[in-house]
């Protein structure tokens, strides 16, 4: 079980954090557009201010807000994880160089990998298993055929290297 952390704490996550996201966008937007005038700190700090107080103020909003954040937290983790394994696999180093079916193969591997992953981190895997394991003649059949068909793929594309 996690620990909670005094991060945690109600007063944090309902008033201060909310309070603070919007602070400082509001601030950051109006001190680039110089919305309110050139060297105007302080009334663009007051008026982020404002807008910050009357948004965690207001309830829909900063749940909005809230639940937004918590989605792209999530993409950026998923993008990095992506490009991460993306650059692994694709990327050339000197003296390092893989064959370009390679490449692809590794990518669906990985791409495979990556879906089970996410499924698994979510819990959706057990969804997904019970949906397999209903009809589990049908699967292991499509499954034989698929890994039959990956195989001759294989051997044909290493038969053509061959004979060029």
């Amino acid at each position: 079980m996690a620990e909670t952390t005094f991060l945690q704490h109600w007063i944090f996550t309902e008033y201060l954090f909310p309070f603070l996201l919007v602070f400082f966008l509001v601030f950051a937007v109006l001190e680039r557009t110089k919305l309110l005038g050139e060297g105007k700190k302080q009334l663009n700090a007051l008026t982020a201010f404002v807008v910050g107080l009357i948004f965690v103020g207001a309830g829909v909003p900063k749940l909005i807000v809230g639940n937004m954040i918590l989605f792209f937290a999530v993409a950026v983790v998923v993008v990095f994880v992506i490009l991460l394994l993306w650059g692994f696999v694709f990327g050339d180093k000197e003296g390092f160089k893989l064959e370009k079916w390679m490449k692809w193969v590794l990518g669906i591997l990985i791409g495979i990998a990556f879906i089970g992953a996410v499924l698994w981190a979510t819990g959706w895997n057990t969804t997904v298993s019970s949906f397999f394991s209903g009809q589990s003649q049908i699967w292991t059949n499509i499954a034989f055929v698929v890994v039959i068909a990956i195989a001759l793929a294989l051997v044909l594309i290493g038969k053509e290297k061959k004979s060029s």
